[in-house]
């Protein structure tokens, strides 16, 4: 599966220039609003010090990371869900991604003229919760009739329609849909509807250099990942040898792209499990909690369908011991079947019937 996350923000928050140096890719980080109209597209390798370490004991011809698609969406302002500053394009730009991750101006900077004028990160949230809010609202409204003409002729869809008009009430009060205390069954019910408050959200401050290893406070009651899209940048443009020692000059632990990774996949509940054949090592994403033949599937649908058995060996244990017959001959790989869940890290070589 592939982790697709759509980038927001007001115009000049920075959300360009820090797509530019997420994604290596060139877009216009030009300094005024909609300069972004289409999304851009970038696709980068996942962070993950663990792939190199197990291809180096596997040496394959080749090496193949999980990737995360990240998805530059053009700036929203107020009144994006009635068409303001070509916002339902915008808005139906975010309805095609796993997550949203709003960028929120905190740097200070003169050159870099703000939407509204001032730097205010509580007012730039507020903007665009409230845009998605009342675009959720217009689509649970429009949806609501028809339902409920339905559930006159079908009792089964009552619960749908008591669910539809909870999430129109929480909406109608200017809260995310996602608010909404809900169970599996009940998200399922409502997932036809492309609610964009549904969506998983992280929020990034596009901080100042000097504030860039500083925790920054809470947005709208969700954890914050400080991030410098102007430190960013300079890591791009630097070889991979330099970058560490410049994130330690820095005060830096990480880059913002593994912060941001490694955040995404705690928000979705994902994690990665590792293939080693003679010609690649490859890194593959599956929720946490996936049984061996789910994570079968990830590769092919003929490995879940055909599944016979999968090898496992924990990480830790391919590392330290050297290899899978290395692991074998210490009783460290397991034969285990459709049912077991595969952990976070696990080196797997399935077995299937064609």
């Amino acid at each position: 599966m592939g982790l697709s996350i759509g980038i927001v923000g007001l115009p000049n928050v920075g959300k360009s220039t820090l797509f530019t140096a997420l994604t290596g890719t060139a877009v216009d980080a030009s300094n005024y609003p909609f300069c972004t109209v289409d999304p851009n597209v970038g696709v980068v390798p996942v962070p993950d010090d663990r792939l190199e370490r197990v291809a180096a004991i596997a040496r394959p011809a080749k090496v193949t990371p999980a990737v995360v698609e990240f998805v530059d969406i053009a700036g929203l302002v107020a009144g994006a869900s009635e068409g303001e500053g070509l916002g339902n394009r915008f808005l139906s730009h975010i309805r095609e991604t796993d997550a949203v991750c709003e960028v929120v101006r905190f740097f200070e900077d003169p050159d870099v003229a703000h939407v509204t004028g001032a730097v205010d990160p509580v007012a730039d949230v507020e903007t665009i919760r409230a845009e998605l809010v009342l675009a959720d609202l217009g689509t649970v409204e429009r949806v609501l009739p028809k339902l409920e003409k339905e559930a006159r002729a079908d009792k089964g869809l009552a619960p749908k329609l008591e669910l539809v008009e909870r999430v129109r009430d929480r909406l109608a009060a200017g809260d995310r849909a996602m608010r909404l205390r809900m169970t599996p069954d009940e998200r399922a019910l409502v997932a036809d509807l492309h609610l964009l408050t549904m969506k998983p959200l992280l929020f990034v401050a596009n901080v100042d250099e000097e504030h860039a290893g500083s925790e920054p406070p809470a947005i709208d009651g969700e954890p914050t990942i400080p991030i410098c899209a102007k430190i960013e940048a300079e890591l791009a443009e630097l070889e991979p040898g330099e970058r560490a020692e410049y994130l330690v000059s820095m005060g830096l632990t990480e880059s913002g792209l593994d912060s941001l990774v490694r955040a995404a996949y705690e928000l979705l509940g994902l994690q990665s499990y590792f293939t080693t054949l003679s010609d690649e090592v490859r890194a593959w994403t599956i929720p946490k909690g996936a049984t061996a033949r789910e994570a079968a599937g990830v590769i092919h649908t003929d490995f879940e369908e055909g599944f016979i058995k999968a090898e496992v060996v924990h990480y830790d244990d391919y590392v330290v011991l050297g290899g899978d017959h290395e692991a074998r001959a210490a009783g460290k790989l397991r034969v285990e079947g459709k049912e077991h869940v595969i952990e976070d890290g696990d080196v797997v070589r399935f077995h299937f019937r064609t």
